[in-house]
């Protein structure tokens, strides 16, 4: 019985693109599986057919051999694989096996015989500075702890001056198989990592690693308005990758030192100011610092109460990448006088024979229902 048209058993054009080709694949091969079908002649002969032209159609140059001689291209070769599928079956079971479960398994597919290079690790690193210096914003030294390129061997790994031979474990595909029932499994390789290549002789200096430890100097930008808990990516700033793979990334994590004086919500600041009790009964102002170095007046109305605050507008913290600034809220503590000398005891007495329920209204009226609660 001949042959059906490779690019008729998966239902696509002739110049159709790898893309096509897979789709094609990935579709008809989940229809005509035999675990879908147990016990179907039909169905596992079928599926056979759609993996031995995709194995024949996603390959280069198989594909230019078999456009141009049809199927007379492969006559009288090729064994047969486990389970009495060919190599084919092998090939194009482990692209739809990656395929349905690579996402969980860590990833896509690394091509075969390529250096399989890791990406370096993410790094933290834990930056505090003060409420000015997130007031002002500034550039920051710090001094980083990583892995670095190992400048020997320039990131290979290998001593200058050596060769590499090929992995004995996958031959050069920086992959190996291993049959599992009915699937086989294709992974990469554990002994050269995915890279198809071994080192002859490792790298002095970094130990065949590519990286070696340093400290590293960075300058980086702390922006004016900073908030406390603020991330900082620094890109390719991380560990080196291994044997010449990307580095990661370096994330600043900031924290504010606490203030003597401010307190911080957001882009507003806050202060607590104990003031007299004179100043508060009959009125009066005083200066308070803030964050640009300058002074800001505070008046105090007659009669202030504790616990009242007052407004300070623009006074407060810049929005971080904004020209808005937040306001100062000067929270004003009534201090009641101590160790007061006779003549203030003496003046003071005499204040509370004149106090009257106009000058205490609200301690006056509590009193008051308390008095009427007990009458009752």
């Amino acid at each position: 019985m001949s042959k059906r048209d490779f690019y008729e058993v998966l239902g696509v054009q002739k110049g159709a693109d790898d893309a096509a080709l897979k789709s094609a694949y990935r579709k008809l091969a989940m229809v005509h599986h035999p675990d879908r079908n147990p016990g179907d002649a039909a169905a596992e002969a079928r599926f056979k057919e759609i993996n031995e032209a995709y194995d024949t159609l996603k390959d280069g140059q198989k594909r230019a051999a078999y456009d141009r001689f049809g199927h007379a291209a492969f006559e009288n070769g090729g064994g047969r694989g486990p389970s009495g599928f060919g190599p084919e079956f092998n090939s194009s079971m482990s692209d739809i096996f990656e395929d349905i479960f690579g996402d969980f398994m860590g990833g896509g597919r690394r091509g075969g015989g390529g250096a399989s290079k890791l990406r370096g690790s993410d790094l933290r690193y834990n930056l505090e500075i003060s409420l000015e210096e997130s007031f002002e914003g500034r550039t920051v030294e710090i001094d980083v702890p990583t892995l670095v390129g190992c400048t020997t061997c320039d990131g290979s790994g290998a001593k200058p001056g050596t060769g590499t031979h090929t992995c004995r474990q996958c031959n050069g595909h920086g992959k190996v198989r291993a049959a599992q029932g009915f699937f086989t499994i294709e992974r990469t390789c554990p002994v050269c990592q995915g890279r198809g290549q071994m080192m002859d002789q490792p790298c002095t200096d970094c130990g065949g690693q590519g990286r070696r430890q340093e400290n590293r100097k960075l300058s980086v930008d702390i922006p004016k308005g900073i908030e406390d808990g603020t991330r900082i990516r620094l890109a390719n700033e991380g560990e080196a990758g291994l044997r010449g793979g990307p580095p990661g990334d370096l994330y600043i994590f900031i924290s504010l030192r606490p203030h003597d004086l401010f307190q911080r919500d957001g882009a507003d600041l806050y202060a607590r100011v104990p003031i007299a009790m004179t100043t508060a009964a009959l009125g009066g102002e005083f200066e308070v610092p803030t964050l640009d170095g300058a002074r800001a007046k505070v008046k105090v109305a007659a009669g202030t109460q504790p616990g009242q605050r007052v407004r300070l507008k623009g006074k407060g913290m810049p929005v971080l990448r904004s020209k808005d600034v937040g306001d100062l809220y000067v929270q004003l503590d009534i201090e009641t006088p101590q160790a007061l000398s006779r003549r203030q005891r003496e003046l003071l007495e005499e204040f509370a024979k004149l106090e009257t329920e106009e000058t205490n209204p609200t301690s006056g009226g509590f009193f008051d229902k308390i008095k009427k609660m007990f009458e009752a």
